[in-house]
């Protein structure tokens, strides 16, 4: 049990599925620290991308292009509630999560109809092959590939926030959105695109996903759990909490699953109850 093969297996399970939370999760938190609303929809965006990422994958045998379509899709898909639904119940808190919970039901309902309730993976043939072997140790060379990717993601997102006019409209957006309205910038557009490009977070989650673990009918709900378990512990509106929050659940999940199954799920929400208790903004988060 603790063997250092079986440690360095269960801490690359543990930082590979914290990746993948990180990439759901980013997403999630940032929609919140610029619009202030938790997305009870952001599950089923991950949904929607993988079931189109695999059916891409099958039909073309290419990953990449899969990502595309997946990101594009549940782009259009997010652009398209956030203009002609989510505008109009602007500032609502209740009615926001209300209707993002709907969306996501619609979401779900039209992805068992269309896609079956069958769980679906990538194809082998689009997953990089092979495992890194260093003696008696192994491990899958696509699960390594998933946290180079989180990792990538995460710095490019940073960059964003800190580096460029994007970021620096996104951040005074979060701050004042009464001064940078009277400075000229079209804040609702400003929405529009943080609320794209978190779905499109989602969706490339859900389509590298799909390579770790099957996308099926209500997968959505157990990953939109383990995005707010995150985003809570991290602090709602930081992607730096985001990122530490990840690797926490990821790493309290596997060693949990592997040692004591019967209690993984108390081992995850038991650092979340600690937090809201000692630190209610989160580890990152700001009082607002």
């Amino acid at each position: 049990m603790f063997e250092p093969v079986f440690l360095a297996q269960q801490v690359l399970n543990g930082l590979s599925f914290g990746a993948l939370l990180f990439l759901l999760a980013s997403g999630l938190t940032l929609v919140f620290g610029l619009m202030r609303i938790v997305n009870m929809a952001h599950g089923a965006f991950y949904m929607l991308g993988g079931y189109i990422g695999v059916v891409i994958a099958t039909l073309t045998g290419n990953l990449l292009v899969a990502v595309v379509a997946a990101v594009v899709a549940v782009g259009l898909t997010a652009f398209v509630v956030e203009v002609l639904l989510l505008r109009f119940v602007r500032g609502q808190e209740m009615p926001e999560v209300l209707l993002t919970i709907g969306v996501s039901f619609v979401i779900a309902d039209l992805c068992l109809a269309v896609f079956g309730g069958d769980p679906q993976n990538l194809p082998n043939s689009v997953r990089i092959p092979g495992a890194l072997m260093i003696g008696d140790f192994a491990y899958p060379w696509y699960r390594i590939f998933v946290i180079i990717l989180a990792v990538v993601i995460g710095v490019a997102l940073a960059l964003v926030q800190t580096r460029t006019r994007v970021g620096a409209v996104v951040r005074a957006g979060v701050d004042d959105r009464e001064i940078i309205t009277a400075m000229g910038v079209n804040i609702r557009w400003v929405f529009t695109g943080m609320f794209v490009v978190g779905a499109a977070l989602a969706a490339i989650g859900g389509t590298i996903g799909a390579g770790m673990q099957s996308i099926l009918p209500g997968v959505q709900n157990e990953v939109l759990l383990y995005a707010l378990v995150v985003i809570i512990i991290g602090g709602l509106g930081s992607v730096a909490g985001a990122a530490v929050g990840s690797v926490l659940i990821g790493l309290i999940d596997a060693f949990a699953k592997a040692w004591i199954p019967e209690l993984a799920y108390f081992t995850i929400f038991l650092p979340m109850a600690l937090v809201l208790v000692f630190r209610p903004t989160g580890l990152f988060g700001k009082a607002a």
